[in-house]
Formats: structure tokens, C-alpha cells, sequence
């Protein structure tokens, strides 16, 4: 099977939790859509355990981002002094940042800004449409607007191409009031029968703030969830 989740925020119990009630195993398949560390204590652990899992792909959210234009701004400033450098990457991480390796720092400079495939993009926060409300080329667009982008949860931005877009970023309850996936199918009045009956689905449940983390399956196009205790 194949999943989409975004936006774990360092809940390494969480992603535990739902890897073991997906009953996830070497056949499966995961894409990450940023945003794993920061806000929750485990930021480190997590983005370790992520980068150990051959079968699960992370892109870059805007918190890694933010922590990778950090560590370019100590570079500037240390460039002969990695061992100062590593600390304070460290200390960036209050709860659990004294896990945090070198290896660790090139897997997260090495997180792709979107993964696309046959039937689906994967960003972060969203892509910016043109007039005819296409999606731009991803080619065109930049990492910070993919990243940081606020207009693509709106329900109304409905882009036209076949693919179907999978986001996080923004907190699904902002939407609708509820921690849950939101899903924008092309046709409401028929059942969907694949993920190209889709225009986009809003994936970030709000792990960290409500206690909520869902994935949803490409295959099977049902969510699922887990919570805390």
C-alpha cells in the first residue's frame, strides 16, 4: 500500500503508533510532506527513525527549511569550526537535540523541495495556479513558495490538472473545525475510484496541537488515524 502523511512534529510516539496500526511493512510505502520536526519533543528521534526507513520519503517543510537556513547562516559565520557548529544545531533542539548527528544535518539538507509521480504531486504547503488555474511548472516554482504558500487550502482553489495534490501546512481544523484529512473530489455525486478523481487533499491533522495524526491511502482512498492517549 501506499500513504501520504504530513506534518508530524516531532510525535515520534505518534508515527509509531500509526505505522503499527497500518500494519506498515517493507511492501508499503510512505511519502512524508514535511514538517517533522519542530514543536513536538521528539524532533530529532523522529528525523532519525524517518531517515532510517528505506521505504518512507520526506520532502522539505517549511520548519526544515527554517533549520537548514539556520545551519547555512553558521556556516557563514564558523566555517572553520564544525565541531562549534554541530552544538549549536544541537541546541536548536531543546528536548532531544543532543541525538542530532552530521548524518542527520546531510539527510535533511538532502530533502527534495515535492515528489511527483503518475498520478499525484506531493508539496508541502501548496503551488501557485495561473490565470487559467493550472498549476504552475513545478521547475518554476520556488522552494518558499511551496513551503510557505497560504492560499492552496482554501476550498476554493480547485486546480485543473489530472493529478491530485497532497499538502499539509496549515491545520485542516482552520478549515472545517475538525482534526481530520480533507479530501476535494472532481465529482462529488459518484464514488471515487482512484486518486485522480481527486483535485487536492488537505493532510495536516494537528499531531502536535490536537493530539491527531492521519495518513491517507492512495490505494485504498480511505484515511487513517491515530491519537493520544
Amino acid at each position: 500500500m501506499r500513504y501520504v502523511v504530513s506534518d508530524i512534529h516531532g510525535e515520534y510516539t505518534l508515527f509509531k503508533r500509526l505505522l503499527q496500526k497500518l500494519d506498515f511493512s517493507d511492501r508499503d510505502e510512505m511519502i512524508v510532506c514535511g514538517d517533522i520536526i519542530d514543536k513536538g519533543e521528539s524532533s530529532v528521534a523522529l528525523a532519525q527513525y524517518i531517515s532510517s526507513l528505506p521505504n518512507v520519503r520526506c520532502i522539505v517543510g517549511n520548519h526544515e527549511y527554517a533549520f537548514l537556513q539556520y545551519y547555512h547562516s553558521l556556516l557563514e559565520t564558523s566555517p572553520n569550526d564544525f565541531d562549534a557548529v554541530l552544538k549549536q544545531l544541537q541546541a536548536y533542539f531543546p528536548e532531544d537535540g543532543h541525538l542530532l548527528d552530521w548524518d542527520l544535518v546531510d539527510y535533511l539538507e538532502g530533502l527534495p523541495a515535492y515528489i511527483e509521480e503518475a498520478d499525484l504531486i506531493c508539496v508541502h504547503a501548496g503551488i501557485p495556479l495561473d490565470a487559467s488555474r493550472r498549476l504552475l511548472p513545478l521547475s518554476e516554482v520556488s522552494v518558499e513558495q511551496l513551503v510557505n504558500d497560504r492560499k492552496f487550502k482554501d476550498p476554493a482553489v480547485l486546480p485543473k490538472d489530472e493529478k491530485c495534490v497532497f499538502f499539509g501546512h496549515t491545520q485542516t481544523d482552520c478549515i472545517c473545525g475538525e482534526s481530520k484529512i480533507l479530501g476535494y473530489r472532481r465529482n462529488s455525486r459518484v464514488p471515487a475510484a482512484s486518486i485522480r478523481d481527486y483535485f487536492k487533499i488537505h493532510l495536516d491533522t494537528g499531531s502536535w496541537s490536537n493530539g491527531v495524526l492521519g495518513c491517507f491511502c492512495i490505494d485504498t482512498l480511505k484515511a487513517v488515524y491515530v491519537k493520544k492517549d
